[in-house]
C-alpha cells in the first residue's frame, strides 16, 4: 500500500465562517484537491483517466470531526488510497496540527463514471496500479442514513459556479446546501462531531433543488437529517450529529 501523501495548509479567512471556524465545503474542497495533487504526482491525473472515456465521482463520505480547523492555523492535509474492488474505491483523508493531533478524520467512497452513459464503470487496473492498494471482494458500506419524517425545506438554484469541469455540481456545494438550513442561532451554538452524506443522482446547472432537513433534539444529542430533491427524487441524503462550540 502506497503511504500518505501530506501537504501543509494554512487556513484563509475567507474559508472561515463567523466562528472563525473553517467551513466544512472548504474544508472538502481542500482535501480533494490533495487527493488531486497525488494522483498527478503519481501520473494519475484527470487528463490519464479521462482518455479511458471515465471521471472520477464520490458517492459517500464519513466525517469524524474531533473540531473544526481555526482561521490562520497551519494544518497537516493528508491521504491515502486503502483499497479497491471492481467497482469502488476507497480513499481516506487525515486533518491534523502541526503537532501532529487529529482534528478531523474522512473515510469516502469513489467510482468511475463513463462520460458518455453517465453510469458506473468497472475499475481500472492501469488507473489504480500506482496507488497500490489493497485489492479486495467486499463492498464496505457507511451506516444507513435515516429518512425524514417532519421536514421543512429552503429552495436552491443550481449556479454556473457550482459547476465545476466534470460538468456537475462540485460535492462541496452541497454541504452549503445542506448547513444553510440551519439558523444563525443554530450554527454559532453547535458545531459538527460527525458527517454521513451519501450521493445518489447528478443534479445539473439550472436545476430548482428542495434542501429538506430534520432537527432531531433530546438530552443527550443533536441531529440533523437532510435530503437534496428535485420533485420526489432524491439526489443526496445525510445525517451530522452535532455537540456545542
Amino acid at each position: 500500500m502506497s503511504g500518505k501523501y501530506t501537504v501543509s495548509y494554512e487556513v484563509p479567512y475567507y474559508e472561515c465562517d463567523v466562528n472563525a471556524t473553517m467551513k466544512i465545503s472548504s474544508m472538502i474542497a481542500i482535501i480533494i484537491k490533495v487527493s488531486e495533487e497525488q494522483s498527478d504526482y503519481l501520473n494519475r491525473g484527470s487528463d490519464f483517466v479521462h482518455q479511458f472515456g471515465v471521471t472520477w465521482i464520490l458517492t459517500q463520505y464519513e466525517v469524524f470531526l474531533s473540531r473544526l480547523p481555526k482561521v490562520g492555523e497551519t494544518i497537516l492535509v493528508s491521504t491515502q488510497a486503502t483499497s479497491y474492488n471492481k467497482f469502488f474505491c476507497y480513499r481516506n483523508f487525515w486533518i491534523e496540527t502541526k503537532e501532529g493531533e487529529e482534528l478531523v478524520r474522512v473515510e469516502s467512497i469513489f467510482a468511475l463514471m463513463n462520460y458518455t452513459t453517465r453510469k458506473i464503470s468497472s475499475v481500472t487496473e492501469e488507473i489504480i496500479a500506482p496507488f497500490e492498494s489493497e485489492k479486495i471482494t467486499k463492498i464496505k458500506r457507511a451506516p444507513k442514513i435515516p429518512a425524514l419524517n417532519q421536514a421543512e425545506s429552503l429552495p436552491f438554484r443550481v449556479r454556473f459556479y457550482d459547476i465545476d469541469s466534470n460538468h456537475h455540481v462540485n460535492n462541496s456545494v452541497y454541504f452549503n446546501w445542506i448547513i444553510e438550513c440551519l439558523d444563525y442561532n443554530f450554527l454559532t451554538t453547535y458545531e459538527p462531531a460527525y458527517i454521513n452524506i451519501r450521493f445518489d443522482k447528478e443534479v445539473e446547472y439550472g436545476n430548482l433543488i428542495e434542501s429538506q432537513y430534520e432537527i432531531i433534539s433530546d438530552d443527550d444529542r443533536m441531529k440533523t437529517l437532510h435530503a437534496i430533491k428535485i420533485g420526489q427524487t432524491k439526489y443526496c441524503e445525510a445525517e451530522i450529529d452535532w455537540k456545542k462550540r
